[in-house]
């Protein structure tokens, strides 16, 4: 074609690849290559990476942007930043959406929030899963409040579609101001080291309002959140890494709510023994273990995938298989702060049960929890209605739910913890299992304080005491003659009894009484 040839001698077909070849690289010459000199991948590469080969079916490719406003009406970017269309994963279908910083700096406006309401809309629709991936600045200034607007449109669809589809967000860059509540409101987040981060307000507008001095890694990178908000679920290494974790975790959960999980042929025998558990629990009452032993004795080949993992560690949560279908996994941690209940382990555990009570996945329940955690900064902080969000979370579930007791089991945790009175469908004790209101020295302290305080050796007699009471009350037989507890079970048969209970209770089905919804302490 020669340089004297104008748009109108040339053929539609030449015009169209034109087209595409510039919305392939939107923000100009050279602007996919400073991309990946900051160390990340393009808005297409990411989705590339993710889907399977040549799935992807991309939306609106040549949308623009329809302001006027500060010079933009002379700049043209195709696609208007963000891309978005329809892919699969290991053949399931997703809706996504890949947010560009390539194009002014990934700031979402009005026409770049169409396009991702577009396919939420979509997926709803079709009952399939949601992924965002996130890499942007915030709204987009030179469009003013209409940006605004553009997120509340893509809040309300997240809260529509909450329960009903599954929601993923990847953070694999900035995620600033507004942006943030569309992950937060999702079902998991994943981060990628050293690219992503999250927050609300920056280090510099931090720094002028209260003084305090910040980095970005440190005020919202993925190790902060993963280890002191929580506000991300998975933490990745690199964006290869990304894509492995988001379809692992794709793996365990279905299409929609009306859907089971996916099933997958095993060749671990569900009545296979475990014969370490029965040498888990140390002689000591007071010494810990790491209950992820017996998860991963448990489970399908040991393949467990463990979300939250650096968040509230008392409290272990995540996703395995047992004859080759999803369970979710709901385990106190002796291993960290003796396993005890506090406001972050009760809240990271109550949304983790939702979500699987949402998606049809049946909870399995492992027990070793000596109280909720004493002291003022958890009565000032909450303790009462954020432990309370747990109890309600299992209350609520209409899933199987399977309890297993390894140890300790005290007080109101003993309640919460998917007891048979919050309808528990089957629990059983291992033989080490303490079923009590508090551990045996607190009791006998309650119990005989003036016997103690007027024995003529009281260390002696706390001691007999203590014994007395340990022998009557701290093992699982009163629980099981009161119906509490279905079986006291050998603790290396757990996968056998835990297999056999799921197969009960696969048609399990439960009518709630109508109402618009209940009211979750929050």
């Amino acid at each position: 074609m020669s340089g004297s040839e104008t748009p109108a001698h040339r053929t539609n077909i030449e015009a169209l690849r034109e087209k595409r070849a510039q919305a392939l690289e939107p923000g100009g010459p050279g602007s996919n290559e400073r991309q990946h000199a900051r160390g990340k991948r393009t808005a297409r590469e990411r989705v590339e990476a993710l889907v399977d080969p040549d799935s992807f079916i991309e939306l609106d490719m040549f949308a623009l942007h329809r302001t006027t406003a500060f010079g933009l009406d002379e700049r043209e970017f195709l696609g208007d930043g963000v891309v978005t269309g329809r892919a699969a994963i290991d053949g399931r279908q997703v809706f996504l959406f890949s947010q560009d910083f390539t194009v002014l700096g990934g700031s979402l406006g009005e026409v770049f929030a169409e396009k991702i309401c577009k396919v939420m809309d979509l997926a709803l629709r079709t009952g399939s899963p949601m992924i965002g991936i996130n890499d942007s600045g915030g709204a987009r200034i030179q469009e003013g409040v209409v940006s605004l607007g553009g997120y509340a449109e893509i809040f309300w669809r997240n809260v529509q579609a909450s329960g009903v589809i599954p929601q993923l967000s990847l953070i694999a860059g900035p995620c600033a101001g507004g942006a943030v509540y569309s992950p937060a409101i999702t079902d998991f987040t994943l981060m990628v080291e050293g690219i992503a981060q999250m927050f609300i307000t920056g280090p510099e507008i931090i720094k002028t309002v209260s003084g305090e001095e910040v980095s970005f890694e440190e005020l919202g990178g993925a190790i902060t959140h993963a280890t002191k908000s929580g506000v991300t679920d998975l933490v990745a290494a690199d964006e290869d890494d990304m894509c492995a974790q988001t379809r692992r975790l794709l793996s365990f959960i279905p299409q929609n709510n009306l859907d089971d999980p996916p099933r997958y042929a095993s060749e671990d025998s569900p009545d296979r023994l475990c014969p370490t558990l029965d040498g888990l629990i140390p002689d000591s009452p007071n010494k810990p273990y790491d209950i992820k032993e017996a998860i991963v004795a448990v489970v399908d080949g040991g393949d467990f995938f463990e979300v939250g993992e650096l968040f509230a560690q008392n409290i272990v949560i995540g996703f395995a298989r047992i004859e080759g279908t999803t369970v979710g996994i709901v385990a106190n941690q002796p291993k960290m702060l003796a396993g005890v209940l506090d406001i972050a382990s009760s809240i990271k555990a109550a949304r983790f049960v939702r979500f699987c009570d949402a998606f049809n996945i049946p909870l399995l329940t492992f027990v070793d929890v000596p109280g909720f955690l004493p002291g003022t900064a958890q009565e000032y902080g909450g303790i009462i209605k954020h432990g309370a969000k747990l109890l309600y979370a299992f209350a609520e579930a209409t899933v199987p739910k399977i309890t297993v007791i390894t140890r300790k089991a005290y007080g109101g945790a003993y309640d919460v913890m998917a007891s048979k009175h919050i309808r528990a469908d089957y629990n059983v004790a291992w033989p080490t299992a303490e079923i009590a209101v508090m551990g045996a020295p607190s009791a006998v302290r309650t119990i005989f304080k003036r016997e103690i305080a007027e024995a003529a050796d009281p260390e002696a007699k706390s001691a007999e005491l203590v014994a007395d009471y340990e022998a009557r009350f701290a093992n699982p037989f009163i629980a099981a003659q009161r119906g509490y507890i279905d079986d006291v079970i050998e603790a290396s048969r757990t996968r056998a009894v835990v297999a056999r209970a799921l197969r009960m209770l696969a048609d399990k089905r439960v009518e709630r009484p109508k109402r618009k919804h209940g009211n979750i302490p929050l």
